[in-house]
């Protein structure tokens, strides 16, 4: 498909829904027509059960560069003529990415970044929005909000970044605007890894055979617990480990320790609630 007419990718195969930022030609900037389009795919994903991923990455040799502060903000608006834009992309009175950025946190299902190339100002935000995050060496992330454009980071990216690689080193990354090579970025835990950029697709297509191997309904609580612990005291986080594993323990335990005496993976099923 010509990325003129259609700003991302949208495919589902075998449960795994990939989507593509497909603006090669600005290295996949942001549009509103962009954000509307990532907002409906993943609504597909909220009510499609046999969904179990969601990898969002870029075409071309970035994954986003941004909010695309060229090009127009809106084109067609396709057929939905209710959400066509005229206001610029950085009107701070339009919930378009940030809704977009909502619906990402809140998927039913694990989001995993494939990162094949630059992550740039809101592009960084929308990496650090998705739940593992795994990048080719050659990539790059970089806050380029207030060096270059003097107003503080969004996308979600001021929530992000301290919680974790900490203040300092969010600040760091916030206020200089230097490139954060990828290999380093690893290191600070702000992405789970990068690996040489041959070997990007087969690394990304492990992770998603472990995610879509694990319990459904186990990984979904897995995310709202670990979630739960940035705002929960120690003991309510207990209760809420208790609650969920009063669950999950007769759904998904008996399978798992016949799989362990019988030396083999377990199979789990059932919904992901």
């Amino acid at each position: 498909m010509a990325s003129e007419g259609f700003p991302i990718r949208y495919c589902v195969s075998d449960g795994v829904a990939t989507i593509t930022l497909n603006r090669p030609e600005r290295m996949n900037a942001m549009t509103f027509d962009l954000m509307t389009a990532i907002q409906d795919a993943l609504e597909d994903v909220r009510l499609n059960e046999d969904i179990r991923l969601v990898i969002l990455t870029g075409s071309g040799r970035a994954f986003c560069a941004g909010a695309d502060l060229i090009s127009p903000p809106s084109r067609t608006g396709g057929d939905r003529p209710d959400r066509v834009r005229s206001r610029p992309v950085y009107d701070p009175a339009d919930t378009t990415f940030d809704d977009t950025l909502r619906a990402l946190i809140a998927c039913p299902v694990p989001t995993l970044a494939r990162i094949n190339g630059p992550a740039a100002g809101g592009g960084f935000g929308l990496s650090l929005a998705c739940d593992i995050s795994i990048a080719a060496r050659s990539a790059f992330f970089v806050a380029t909000f207030s060096t270059e454009l003097g107003i503080v980071p969004d996308m979600g990216a001021t929530w992000n970044l301290p919680r974790r690689i900490g203040r300092a080193r969010a600040l760091g990354v916030a206020l200089l605007g230097e490139r954060l090579p990828a290999e380093r970025a690893a290191q600070w835990g702000l992405i789970w890894n990068c690996v040489d950029d041959d070997m990007l697709d087969q690394e990304v297509e492990r992770l998603a055979g472990i995610l879509m191997a694990t319990s459904p309904a186990a990984v979904r609580r897995t995310r709202e617990t670990i979630d739960a612990a940035l705002r929960n005291t120690f003991s309510e986080q207990l209760a809420l480990e208790t609650s969920h594993q009063a669950e999950l323990i007769p759904r998904n335990m008996p399978e798992g320790i016949r799989a362990f005496r019988q030396k083999r993976r377990p199979v789990f099923g059932g919904a992901r609630d």
